[in-house]
């Protein structure tokens, strides 16, 4: 790879830290999550038969690393897929003017891959490393509990973290692949159109994409649905599975539910607070793509945390009333399902957090011009505390109307009806998670963002 398309990577990561770290961010926890499952895996796989086949209390290692570890490295590339979208995002305009200066398309992607190559590179050791200390600690806490064999050890195989990696790169790669096409695609003028607009059209593969994701969500939740009484633990999962297709399909379709939604709070708000109110309401609807970015991982994180507690709610209350025990209220199994839980959230909070600092950090200009035509910082502020609470309850709202889709369409399966079991404290934690990450993550960037000299602030570009 030639030096010019290092030097202009290495440029743009240093332009704008805030995207790429949070990129990194995502890549590792990707990372850690491959190796820590893998790893289980290879624990299993390279044990003495005498250890392997050692009787243990629960499904065994290999059926934990593969049900759960399925769930938490989808959700885990998800982000990673959601974060490098967003990073390509904020460079939209940069790799544009690269082009009307003569940069092929060629060039461009090659400058895109290497900033992928260059973050994956530098996420993937510490990733490995915390994913190889988690598999220890998770073999352990699994022996305490007498579901893994007591003389079960993790090899020093580097099989998992090599795994990790090459999932990593492809994945960032693929990804890569699919958002510069966005800025090679057109004619290097109307992409750089594209790229200083606020509301740049959604275009038509995007919903149809959407649509058809949002179809096998559906299909998930009927099957969930349909499982028989004795399945309960596989409607359980498509359930699981369900949600997470549907949040997929809320990220592709997010542009156009997060305008509607805000659309619809946008007029309340206006009435309780008429000029912060009026600004944040037209901020957030005049750049749906910006919303987007910024309520998916808040309804990654309801729509995943609140699906497993209603589900895990739902069959205990049906078990109570049964006598019947299922591995989805076995106390061992309840364990797994919030390590699992945990792990998730995790994710959506690293990802919820890294995103709404790097939207806000790349406004900075833009509060310097509204602090030039007369806004104060006071002002500013008010506006983005009422962006957040937007934000927050466009996001709460998105991921909930999956939680209930998926887990009524596990009640159904458990109980006959789709008014599955909640569990008001543990729903009402969710909601106050999400907001006590949205909130100070937004008005806390908001703070540096609006700082310093607004002359100084404009003359520099976005980044």
């Amino acid at each position: 790879m030639s030096s010019p398309v290092l030097a202009l990577s290495a440029g743009q990561i240093r332009r704008r830290p805030a995207a790429f770290a949070g990129l990194a961010a995502a890549l590792l926890l990707a990372t850690a999550a491959v190796t820590l499952f893998g790893s289980l895996v290879a624990a299993q796989v390279t044990a003495p038969r005498s250890v392997a086949r050692a009787p243990v209390a629960g499904p065994g290692v290999l059926v934990i690393a593969g049900a759960f570890g399925e769930i938490a490295v989808l959700v885990a590339l998800f982000t990673v897929v959601n974060a490098l979208g967003f990073t390509l995002r904020q460079q939209h305009r940069d790799l544009a003017l690269l082009r009307t200066v003569a940069a092929t398309p060629r060039q461009v992607r090659r400058v895109v891959r290497a900033q992928v190559v260059a973050t994956v590179l530098l996420a993937a050791v510490p990733g490995c490393a915390v994913g190889l200390l988690a598999a220890r600690a998770f073999l352990a806490a699994l022996q305490r509990r007498g579901m893994a064999a007591p003389g079960l050890r993790i090899p020093g195989t580097p099989v998992p973290m090599l795994i990790a990696l090459g999932v990593a790169l492809l994945v960032g790669l693929a990804a890569t692949a699919a958002a510069a096409w966005r800025v090679t695609r057109p004619a290097p003028a109307v992409a750089l159109t594209e790229g200083t607009g606020g509301a740049r059209p959604t275009g038509v593969l995007r919903p149809l994409a959407g649509a058809a994701v949002l179809a096998g969500g559906v299909l998930l939740l009927r099957l969930a649905a349909t499982r028989p009484a004795g399945e309960l633990d596989k409607a359980a999962q498509a359930a699981l599975l369900g949600s997470l297709v549907l949040l997929a399909a809320v990220a592709l379709l997010g542009p156009l539910a997060a305008r509607a939604l805000a659309a619809a709070l946008g007029l309340p708000v206006r009435v309780l607070v008429p000029r912060a109110g009026w600004l944040a309401d037209a901020n957030l609807r005049g750049y749906a793509a910006r919303l987007s970015s910024a309520v998916v991982p808040v309804a990654l994180l309801v729509g995943l945390a609140g699906t497993m507690l209603i589900i895990t709610s739902t069959a205990e209350r049906a078990a109570r009333a049964s006598g019947a025990m299922t591995s989805v209220t076995k106390a061992s199994d309840v364990w797994l399902r919030q390590a699992e839980l945990g792990l998730l959230v995790c994710f959506a909070a690293v990802s919820t957090v890294n995103t709404l600092v790097a939207l806000t950090a790349d406004r900075r200009r833009e509060f310097a011009l509204l602090r030039l035509v007369g806004a104060t910082r006071r002002q500013l502020l008010r506006m983005l505390s009422v962006e957040a609470v937007l934000t927050t309850v466009v996001g709460v709202l998105l991921g909930a109307a999956v939680a209930v889709a998926a887990s009524g369409a596990f009640s159904w399966a458990v109980r006959g009806t789709v008014v599955p079991a909640m569990p008001g404290a543990g729903c009402a934690w969710v909601v106050l998670g999400a907001a006590a990450l949205t909130v100070p993550g937004i008005v806390g960037t908001g703070l540096w963002a609006t700082g310093g000299s607004a002359v100084e602030s404009v003359g520099v570009d976005r980044g």
